[in-house]
């Protein structure tokens, strides 16, 4: 019985001995903290809540992550770790408020009619004084910066169009004027007035539309240049420029009846002269 309990006692000590510290608490990393501090998966890194590194910790890399592009973020650099939320207690917990582990200071809360988010608020507040609530989807209110950005926009775009067409009426006069000898030998071989106008109409088409898709073509040759210029600049996977089929859509839309418009308008005079008048030199 004696050598079977020291057997026992030394098997005991053996396994003891033989076995593995515990595992290090997992957490990732951005991929601009890890470029930034060279550190790959699988490494140790130290992390403290402190400025002056107390109560510091040891994790094991579980791996790297992207961050989510934020627009209202882009031009800061996303230093970020993630940390699960029994280790992230441990660190930022106060030890003279014994309470603080428990205690949170944001709540995500999902309703089922977003229109009664105010009904919503209100009875928070009633039930506990000193909390409020604040929606996360984008304000209808004309205070959204996007809404204000994408006014912003609209009004340059409304802005480049007007100037734009002007200029294309200015050519077409100009492009209308120098056809007016052919265009008083054309009547004056008997080709009706309403003819001339259906060519004009179809040319102011054609060139309409050819100019439409070329400028379509251009801004989605552009795009991916855009966009990894300035994503290269700020470091970030957010898209700035997206030529969907629907802008495209949109522009050709606008641009045909404006280049058509310009032809009409530009050679409307020519049609209302005289013939005498168009081939008189």
């Amino acid at each position: 019985m004696v050598m079977a309990a020291f057997a026992v006692a030394l098997a005991a000590a053996a396994a003891a001995g033989s076995s593995s510290p515990a595992p290090l608490p997992e957490i990732l990393l951005s991929r601009q903290l890890a470029e930034q501090a060279s550190v790959r998966p699988g490494e140790t890194v130290t992390i403290a809540a402190a400025a002056n590194g107390a109560g510091a910790k040891q994790f094991r890399v579980a791996g790297i992550y992207e961050p989510t592009p934020d627009p209202m973020r882009f031009t800061s650099r996303r230093i970020e770790a993630r940390l699960h939320l029994p280790d992230l207690l441990a660190m930022t917990a106060t030890p003279e408020d014994p309470s603080s582990i428990e205690a949170v200071k944001a709540i995500n809360v999902k309703l089922v009619d977003p229109k009664e988010a105010e009904a919503f608020d209100a009875a928070l507040t009633a039930r506990v004084p000193g909390t409020f609530s604040r929606l996360t989807a984008r304000a209808q209110d004309g205070s959204d910066p996007f809404a204000v950005l994408e006014r912003f926009h609209l009004a340059v775009a409304i802005v480049t169009v007007i100037g734009s067409t002007a200029f294309l009426l200015a050519l077409m006069v100009m492009r209308a004027e120098e056809r007016r000898e052919i265009i008083g030998i054309v009547r004056l071989i008997g080709v009706s007035q309403r003819f001339v106008l259906l060519v004009v109409l179809a040319e102011g088409l054609l060139i309409a539309a050819a100019g439409a898709g070329f400028g379509v073509l251009v801004a989605k040759a552009a795009e991916g240049s855009v966009n990894r210029f300035f994503q290269w600049r700020y470091d970030t996977t957010l898209v700035f420029v997206r030529v969907t089929a629907r802008i495209a859509l949109q522009s050709i839309a606008l641009a045909v009846p404006l280049g058509i418009l310009a032809g009409v308008v530009g050679s409307w005079t020519l049609l209302r002269r005289d013939i005498v008048s168009l081939v008189r030199r």
